[in-house]
Parts: structure tokens; sequence; C-alpha cells
């Protein structure tokens, strides 16, 4: 509090709520990732946190009053982020043992604007504080992330409260304990979300039996595989356990999801991503059956003899890619496997007269590749069908962009982020939904990873300074003292008398590339004439200034210089030394003042583009400050970054074709018979060198 007691975040919407709750939980994550075991296991990460709160099933039709319970809430922030879900928020309620992470939480409510949060002390299993009598008090709706497999969970543990009744978990490992509690803790329509180790789903004995018990009432509704290594505290991988007691009696299957492959390396540990998160939500919600991804299983499945209620999700879903198999007959006789190519399948509706383009006919059930192998790639490139592919993308794009464009040009002080990008970005995954080829969730990612790498930020400044105050040119801040200062984005000046320059909204290149790009010709043209004339230097001094060359006599330390040059010549002109010297060194010289006047101009002409530049942001106007960032920044980026998904997909494709082409180019008898070869050729030289 002491940190932040003195700054001003008056000015700072940027999530239309207040920014000292979410600084203060952003210093909470930090802590964990930096405490790691010890401390760690008080924080839900906020992406899986986004995950229970979605799939748990709050709506836009949830009431304020609608109850949330966490029986082991830690910091709160898994609380915060399910209320959050709902229009009006809910009403919260929260138990934690630890004194210490208690008071995180409650500092965490207040700071998000939830000081009215019930949020109690003490062992959840042994001392639980929301009762009523000998029962316990039920909710709509619960999350939890329990710690794993603790032993000590039935320490002093008196009263049960009817949790235990199908089934005692065991003594050493208190995962089903939590799980029990939270059931027994709904109302009779009330959902759960929570995060278990996976051991959770396959473990015998006691925790089978309750496993049996809880699935036979239907009150398990889904579980989600997570990626190893999410969660501060432990890298095992963990499960979302979802139950529901709503029409319970009803359920005939329990939907699986396998999201462990979904992830991205951040420091030590794995982060969801957008697009993770996003597919596991949209997947889970609507029992959508993807291969290798998600399925519901039938009840009597599960409870079938070979699995006997064992959860484990590879039982029900295998998630491994495909197997490469080499095919025999094709290494026998020559010819790339028809299979091999049908795999490709949606390449070949993206581009469906492609395959005839790169494969011809060998023989039944195989083929031959139609141009050479290091054609493949520009084969493709030059389709009429993958550029017609790629513009359509791009015009997919064009046409979201078109349609979001006026909400984007009106932000103000009023505009909500998280609901801006949430528009937008939904709308964006629809209309890839059906694209052939393209994932519309990696489609998803490359807006979201754009947008909170430079989108979100840009919106921030137009909400605070509106557009054109957003525009201007700042000075980079420099802090002497801590030896910290900003990159520049514009130098004017040189040396001590430099100017440095920032510009937060709009980078010098688009201004450049919109208002001079013939002055930006022709610094380029100059430019690349210095690197001639320094090259030109290089190449002479590098065949001369050697050892006995030419330039030998005007070395010194191995090094020579264009002040070494002259002096050597006015030295070799009195010596009367040879006149290929004299004449070598004056060239030299000449190379060393083009060199030098080359980069003169250069420079020149760069520093006048950068004062013009500087200058131009002073005149644009609003209108030419939105489209310069609305168009050539925001919409060209977001268009390339997923037309580089597409070039992403093909390069996938050649290497494919590429690889299977090598794979079958030589039959086994070609290369018998040019091992045969290559022996004769051995014997042949033994013999004349008399060895055989």
């Amino acid at each position: 509090m002491t940190i932040f007691a003195n700054l001003d975040f008056r000015g700072s919407r940027a999530e239309g709520d207040d920014l000292l709750g979410d600084a203060y939980e952003y210093l909470m994550r930090h802590f964990a990732t930096e405490s790691g075991k010890s401390k760690g296991q008080f924080y839900t990460p906020a992406e899986v946190s986004r995950v229970l709160a979605k799939v748990v099933g709050i709506g836009p039709g949830t009431r304020q009053d609608h109850t949330v319970y966490d029986p082991t809430c830690g910091s709160g922030s898994l609380l915060l982020k399910v209320a959050d879900e709902a229009p009006r928020g809910l009403t919260i309620y929260g138990q934690e043992k630890d004194n210490a992470t208690w008071a995180l939480a409650k500092m965490n409510m207040i700071l998000h604007g939830n000081e009215d949060a019930d949020i109690l002390k003490g062992d959840t299993i042994t001392n639980p504080q929301f009762t009523q009598g000998e029962r316990l008090q039920t909710f709509d709706f619960a999350v939890a992330n329990p710690p794993f497999s603790i032993k000590s969970w039935s320490n002093g543990l008196e009263k049960a409260y009817g949790r235990f009744e199908f089934g005692r978990p065991p003594e050493k490992n208190g995962d089903y304990a939590f799980l029990l509690h939270v059931l027994k803790s709904l109302k009779s329509s009330g959902k759960a979300a929570v995060i278990l180790p996976h051991g959770v789903l396959f473990r015998s004995h006691a925790e089978a039996n309750i496993r049996k018990e809880l699935l036979r009432r239907g009150y398990i509704k889904g579980i989600i595989g997570l990626p190893a290594n999410l969660f501060y505290g432990t890298g095992i991988p963990a499960c979302v356990i979802v139950l529901d007691k709503e029409n319970a009696q009803a359920r005939t299957g329990v939907f699986m999801i396998d999201a462990s492959k979904g992830f991205i390396k951040d420091g030590n540990k794995n982060r969801l991503r957008s697009q993770d998160i996003h597919k596991i939500v949209d997947v889970f919600n609507r029992q959508a059956e993807i291969e290798r991804y998600s399925r519901m299983v039938p009840l009597h499945e599960i409870a079938d003899a070979k699995n006997d209620y064992n959860l484990n999700i590879p039982r029900y879903i295998d998630s491994s890619e495909p197997e490469d198999i080499q095919d025999l007959h094709a290494h026998v006789h020559g010819g790339i496997p028809n299979g091999d190519l049908d795999a490709l399948s949606g390449y070949w509706s993206a581009f469906p007269s492609l395959r005839t383009t790169l494969f011809k006919e060998n023989r039944p059930g195989y083929s031959d590749l139609a141009v050479g192998v290091a054609e493949v790639q520009q084969t493709i490139l030059d389709s009429d069908e993958f550029q017609k592919f790629a513009t359509d993308v791009r015009g997919q794009v064009d046409d979201w962009f078109v349609v979001h464009r006026p909400t984007l040009e009106a932000l103000n002080a009023d505009t909500v982020p998280k609901d801006l990008i949430a528009h937008i970005s939904d709308d964006l995954l629809a209309r890839f939904k059906n694209a052939p080829l393209l994932d519309e969730y990696d489609v998803y990612e490359q807006l979201m990873t754009y947008w909170h790498g430079v989108m979100h930020d840009d919106v921030f400044l137009v909400m605070n300074d509106g557009w054109l105050d957003a525009a201007k040119p700042r000075k980079t801040i420099e802090d002497k003292e801590r030896k910290l200062s900003e990159i520049p984005d514009l130098i004017i000046g040189s040396g001590r008398s430099a100017t440095k320059y920032k510009m937060d909204l709009i980078p010098p290149t688009l201004v450049v590339a919109r208002y001079f790009a013939d002055e930006q010709a022709r610094v380029d043209t100059l430019n690349a004439a210095a690197e001639e004339a320094g090259r030109a230097v290089e190449e002479y001094v590098e065949e001369h200034a050697v050892e006995d060359g030419l330039l030998a006599e005007a070395m010194e330390d191995g090094k020579i210089s264009k002040v070494l040059a002259s002096t050597r010549l006015k030295v070799a002109r009195h010596e009367r030394a040879e006149p290929e010297e004299v004449r070598a060194l004056q060239h030299l010289i000449r190379l060393y003042n083009d060199e030098t006047v080359a980069k003169k101009t250069a420079k020149e002409a760069e520093a006048a583009l950068n004062l013009a530049t500087l200058k131009k942001y002073g005149d644009l106007t609003e209108v030419d400050v939105k489209s310069l960032v609305l168009d050539d920044k925001w919409k060209s980026t977001i268009s390339e970054r997923i037309v580089g998904e597409v070039n992403a997909l093909t390069s996938t494709l050649v290497g494919r074709i590429q690889q299977l082409g090598e794979r079958y180019v030589e039959t086994v008898g070609e290369l018998e018979s040019r091992i045969m070869q290559l022996n004769r050729q051995v014997s042949a030289h033994l013999k004349a060198m008399g060895v055989v």
C-alpha cells in the first residue's frame, strides 16, 4: 500500500475498473512465481481462473444475488474472476486456512470493489465456517483449487457434516475430501469446478468407490485435462472436475477434453494462451466433439468392465499424433503411397487442383512427384489457388475490420477495453470458423497476442489522452541515477545536443511510409551506396594489406587506416618507392574519401528526413491520426499476422511433400546397385594401392 499511496490512478481506466486492484494482483502473481512451492499455492493463475469461471455455468442471466463459494480461496483471485463473469457480479463467500493468505484475500476483495465478500478463516475440512446447524451452507456456484493430495486433511476432524456419504477418502490423501465438501456445499441445482491432480481420475480402493458413486448419480458433468506445470507450487498436470447437480439423474455421459497440449512457455512455467482458453470454453459449453481433443463419453462405456469407472482421459481420447508409417512396398518398388497424400486432404480441399499439379500416377495406390523436390515450394506459391486463398483470407480480415472500424474510431474515456476486445475477437473467430485449412483459434490467437502486446496499450492512450494528444511525440525518459533510459524512436541532432523522442501511438515508420516514401527511398539508396563504399575499402584492404602486399608498409600492428595510408604515401614518395605501391596507397585513400563522403551524405539525408518526420507529427489532424492507427497500424499488422498463418501452413505442406519425395526417391534395388558400384570402386582403389 505504501508503494501505491502517492500514485494518481484517476486517469487510468484501461480496464474499466481500478488499476490499483489489478496492480495488487500482478504483484501477487509475481510473488507466487518467486516464492515457489512454499507460498505459490495461494494463487491460481488468472488464465486457469477464467476457464473455471466460464465453464461453471455463469452467464448473462446470472443475478447479483447468486452465490459463489471457494472453500480454499487463497488470495481470492479465483473468486474474483468467477464473479466478474456475471453482469453485475456475484455474492462472494470464501474460506482460507492460512492467516497471512486470508489477509491477502481480504485486501484483494477490497481493492477490487468487493468489500462485502464474506471471507472467513479456518480449515475447511475440520472446521468449516459456513454451516447451518449440523449442515453445510449451500451455494449456487462453487470453485476451488485445493492443495493437492494433502496428507493431514483429517487431523482434528470431528464432524463430517454428511460429506462422506459416498465413502471416506484415504487418510493420506485429501483430494476427494475437498471434492466431496464442494459437492455437499452446492444447492440442488448448483454447479462447481474443482482443480485436482489427475490421480483422482484413476486411483483405486476408497477413491475408486467414491468415483463410482459420483458417476452413478450423474454429478460429474465433465473433465478437462490441463497441461503440466501451470500451477505455482507443483509441476504435475492437473484436471478440472466440473460438477452439476441440476438434472444429474438424467445425465448419460461425461464430457471430456484433453487440453494438455495447448500452452506456451512463460519463464519456468507453462501458461494457457488466449486461444487455449477460448477453445476449452467453446468446446465444453457447446459439448462439441473434436478428434483427438474432446468427446462425450457414455456412462455405459465408463462402467464397462474394461474401464470399471476409471476416468483417465487417455482411455477415451487418443490425443497422440498419427504414426508416420513407412511403406515397404514403396521402398522396394518406388512411388509415394497415396495414403500419405490422402492424409493431406485439408490442403487438397483448399487447393483442389494442386495435387494433380504436384503428383502424377506411378501405379495403382502410388504416385510420383511431377516436379523436383526443390521446386515444390515455388510451385505451391505460384499456384493460382494458393494466391486466391491468401487473397481471400486477407479479404476476410478486411471485411471484419470494416465492420468494427466505426467502434474503434469512436474510442473514448467510457470505452471498456475488455468488452471491446471480446466483441471484435469473437466476431473474428466466427468468421474463420468454417474457413478451409485454417484453425479459427490460431487466427484468434494472432489478434489476441497483438492486443496484449500493443493494441491494448494504444487503446489505453486514446482513452486517456484522445487521438491527437496520444499521437504527440514526447521526449524519452532518462533516469541517470538508476541508469535507465528509453530506447528512442527518433533522434534529432547528434552528440550531447541530440534530442530523443518517443512516439507511443504512431511509430515514425508509419508516418514516413505514408508521407515521405520518396525521401525514405533516397535515404535507402544513399545508405546502400555508403555500405558499398565501405565494402570496397574492406575488399581492397583484404587483398593488398597482407604480408608482402602493396599496402604492407602502411600497416601497423596488423591494421591499416586512412591516416596510416596517408603517412606511408608521403614516405613512399620521398623514398621514391615502387610506383605500384604509390598507386595502391592513392587508390586506398580515394576509397576512404569516397566512403566518408557517402556516409556523410546518407547521414545528412537521414537527419533531414527525421526532422521532417518530427514536424509532420505537429501537422497531423485527428482524421490523419485515426487513419494511421486504425488502417496503417492495427489493420495492417493483424492482417499480416493472419496471412502469416497461411504461410506457416504452406511451409508444413512443403516440408511433408519434400519428406515423402526424398523418402521414396530411390528403391531398395537402386540403393543395392549403388552400394555394389561403390564396393567395386573401393576394391579397384585398394588394388591400385597394392593393399589387395
